[in-house]
């Protein structure tokens, strides 16, 4: 209880922002209570936490480490058990190495399980209202903006205190209030604006006796709130935007940003969207149509920031290697929106990469022209560079570098074993070489171009269409179904494709690695998640 309370009381001298930061580290203290979660009727134990936040819903969450990261952060630290509930895509049933935060296959869900995440969650929530357990609720965090500012950069607030009329706003004819450029930036504490007097002192608007300009400056927020609207017409005179160009650029397709931004940026910029919608001025609800928040890239095991003087000045290694490796490197070291440690190891794996890929485009395919053509070898650079196509185009749709550029380099080592047999036709040769190139156009833009140029093209590689793959060639002609026995993974196995059902789970339950499991147990349910794994439920 002592220790309990000490934490509390350590929390409590923490503002609600730092214990928020995303730099912070978690930390919390056992109560040595539990409470019992009636779905499985399994006792769960009770922490409190610092980025608990008592003005969210009712104070007390419900913690699942395998999918919120900062659960899974939380759960590393003191040992608590991480259980995978919703199936990524290509789970083999073993402990996740970062929190899952997508679509996925309940798993562990009991008479859930098999259904996708999205349809769980709705089904639950039902089975919870219909036991009386418990509502669906909305919960809003809205709190007043202090837009204000003691800065000299930032938007000049148009109010004018006047000491007889009192707070005056400035003219329309007057906007904008344009900054000064000539203020001095002195160390007092406070705005330059408020030492300018040319900028300070101006007459009443109302009745022309000397008055005060504010000299506050609106939070940068108030900007970055809509200049998405604004960037569609930058140049528009008659209003804050053109209207019809909005109907052309508006809503943003995808933005890209640190997760940070969850709890300001795009909480404002929604709330202006909205407002303005309601105001007529645009027909969107939201002003972003996909969001995906990039990581952060760690050195030193620590997150890379100028704070802590831990910052790789890139400028050396773009002398060395070359931006495009650079850059792929950035791509390649981790998932996308969880970042990576730097290592110059890595980055020197990237750049014999380039270079082979460099000696690959580089052959003269008129060689293979004078040694005997095996078709198989043929038709198995075809189907991997169709499949690496249909890869490739599905990764860098879903921000999935690191794996896009993986099967890129697959496909380089497969290219270079075809060339050493010397067994393919010219013809196929420069087709998987040239849509290599092209497929490495969004990723090494200054090599492809070389390249694309070296292998006998003569417009620009970034001006041509995205290669195109043939189904029946990208399509895997076997699949692994992971086989599990009361949600734990036993056994992998190899199926056709387009397995039906009742086959799928004979095949598991035959297999010489499930039956000492399931031997002389009831056997009561037996799920199947088409293409990806047979859960067996024995008892």
């Amino acid at each position: 209880k002592a220790e309990v309370a000490d934490y509390i009381h350590q929390a409590s001298l923490e503002t609600e922002i730092e214990r928020l930061s995303t730099e912070k580290e978690k930390t919390g203290v056992f109560t040595g209570a539990y409470c019992i979660n009636r779905l499985n009727g399994e006792r769960v134990p009770i922490l409190t936490a610092d980025y608990v936040l008592h003005t969210y819903g009712t104070g007390v969450v419900m913690g699942v480490p395998a999918h919120d990261a900062r659960d899974f952060v939380f759960a590393k630290k003191y040992g608590l058990p991480i259980r995978v509930v919703v199936a990524p895509p290509d789970w083999d049933g073993g402990d996740l190495e970062d929190a899952y935060l997508a679509e996925g296959t309940q798993v562990n869900s009991g008479e859930f399980d098999g259904l996708s995440s999205s349809e769980g969650l709705q089904k639950i929530a039902d089975h919870i209202e219909a036991q009386g357990w418990g509502e669906r609720k909305v919960n809003y965090r809205m709190r007043d903006w202090l837009v204000s500012r003691q800065r000299y950069w930032g938007t000049p607030i148009p109010i004018i205190y006047c000491p007889e009329c009192g707070e005056v706003p400035v003219p329309d004819d007057e906007l904008p209030v344009v900054l000064p450029e000539d203020a001095e930036f002195l160390p007092t504490g406070e705005s330059p604006l408020a030492l300018h007097e040319g900028f300070v002192n101006v007459p009443c608007p109302d009745c022309g006796r000397p008055s005060k300009r504010e000299t506050d400056t609106m939070d940068t927020f108030v900007d970055s709130s809509w200049y998405f609207l604004r960037y569609a017409s930058a140049g528009f005179q008659d209003g804050p935007f053109d209207p019809e160009a909005i109907k052309k650029w508006n809503p943003v397709d995808q933005y890209t940003g640190g997760v940070e931004h969850a709890v300001m940026h795009l909480l404002y910029a929604r709330f202006f969207t909205k407002a303005l919608r309601d105001l007529g001025l645009i027909d969107f609800d939201e002003p972003f149509v996909r969001l995906f928040n990039q990581g952060t890239i760690i050195y030193q095991h620590q997150k890379m920031s100028k704070s802590r003087g831990n910052v790789i000045a890139p400028d050396d290694y773009v002398n060395e290697v070359g931006a495009d490796v650079v850059r792929s490197y950035l791509m390649f070291l981790g998932p996308w929106e969880a970042g990576g440690d730097w290592s110059d190891s890595g980055i020197n794996g990237v750049a014999r990469w380039a270079n082979r890929v460099w000696e690959v485009a580089n052959r003269d395919s008129s060689e293979l022209d004078h040694s005997p053509v095996n078709e198989n070898s043929v038709r198995d650079v075809q189907r991997a560079l169709h499949k690496t196509i249909k890869k490739v185009s599905d990764d860098m749709d879903s921000f999935k570098f690191n794996t896009a550029i993986a099967s890129l380099m697959e496909l380089t080592n497969t290219l270079t074993q075809a060339w050493e047999r010397s067994d393919l036709t010219s013809d196929a040769w420069n087709e998987a070489v040239s849509n290599l190139v092209a497929m490495m156009a969004p990723i090494t833009p200054y090599l492809s171009e070389e390249l694309w140029e070296a292998t006998g093209h003569e417009s620009s590689v970034h001006t041509q269409s995205w290669p195109e793959w043939d189904e029946s060639l990208a399509a895997d002609e076997t699949i692994t179904l992971v086989v599990q026995v009361n949600g734990r993974l036993r056994d992998r196995i190899e199926v056709p494709v387009g397995i039906e059902e009742d086959t799928a789970k004979e095949t598991a339950l035959s297999s010489p690695k499930i039956q000492p499991h399931i031997q002389g147990k009831d056997v009561s349910k037996v799920i199947y998640v088409p293409g990806r794994l047979v859960n067996i439920v024995a008892g």
